[in-house]
């Protein structure tokens, strides 16, 4: 609990760091970029497709016709923005995790390692490019979970749980391996994600929650249209530095934990090395050596 809370407090105060505050702004500039790109060459076409998708399923449409009545209005034609964002929205995650992943946590967990653990040894466990391959792979495997699991987000308890669970451990499988990886030897690794798979585990979860918090600015620019073009970038800008918290957080948790195993090993060598030269004394007294 000390080394939860501790990297915790940390991760908040790296948070305002110049470094950390301008890269999360560059992500910020890629992704207004998509997001521009995409607003203007599909956004009409993905509303109009949606609505209707919306108005040909039959067993709805007696169900949007009496929403119309109740409502005095449209039901689809304000129904489809809103599936379009929330149907987009995993899929700028998915992006701002990967160029966080790629780009950003390597920087972090530098400045991380650079303050506070200077003189730890990096012993380069595992390459740029296997890290990637493992990225995109386990995003594969998120994605597909969410995509299964839809179906049970109709029920309301499940919803607030399934996500926020599959990108918690999206996050925890991503960032745990990149915090590692140039410091910490394959078996340093292993050992480590094991004996600390669950506090890790409950910070990817922690930070899936919290990645969550930008949703209620996309639908603030639904329901505020004037706005809408600030709002989403604002939205982008906050997932970026979730993420970097994010990254930070698995940073300076993974790093002390590093640090602590090894020391650790280092006392049990040294008292088994005590030990030893204290039976190897012993001996030599039994048999008479001086």
């Amino acid at each position: 609990m000390r080394l939860l809370l501790d990297s915790f407090w940390r991760s908040v105060a790296y948070c305002m760091h110049p470094r950390v505050v301008v890269l999360s702004l560059l992500p910020l500039a890629i992704m207004a970029i998509l997001t521009a790109i995409f607003g203007y060459f599909y956004w009409d076409a993905a509303v109009s497709w949606t609505r209707g998708a919306l108005d040909a399923w039959p067993l709805l449409s007696s169900f949007w016709g009496w929403m119309g009545r109740l409502f005095s209005g449209n039901v689809t034609a304000a129904l489809a923005p809103l599936v379009v964002v929330v149907a987009a929205t995993p899929v700028l995650v998915v992006v701002a995790l990967l160029v966080v992943a790629g780009f950003m946590a390597p920087a972090l967990t530098r400045l991380v390692a650079e303050r506070r653990f200077p003189t730890l040894e990096q012993k380069r466990g595992a390459s740029f490019i296997g890290g990637v391959a493992r990225s995109l792979g386990l995003t594969v495997l998120a994605l597909l979970a969410l995509v299964v699991s839809m179906p049970l987000w109709l029920i309301p308890p499940l919803v607030l749980v399934l996500p926020p669970l599959i990108w918690g451990w999206l996050t925890y499988r991503v960032m745990s391996f990149d915090a590692l990886s140039g410091h910490a030897s394959p078996e340093e690794r292993d050992v480590l994600l094991r004996v600390h798979r669950l506090p890790l585990l409950g910070i990817g979860v922690l930070c899936g929650y919290l990645g969550a918090a930008p949703s209620i600015v996309w639908a603030s620019g639904l329901l505020f249209a004037a706005a809408f073009f600030v709002l989403v970038p604002l939205a982008i800008w906050i997932y970026t530095l979730v993420f970097a918290f994010s990254a930070l957080w698995f940073g300076h948790y993974c790093l002390d934990a590093l640090a602590q195993l090894r020391a650790q090993r280092a006392a049990a060598a040294v008292s088994t090395s005590a030990v030893e030269l204290a039976d190897a004394r012993a001996t030599a007294t039994q048999w008479g050596a001086p």
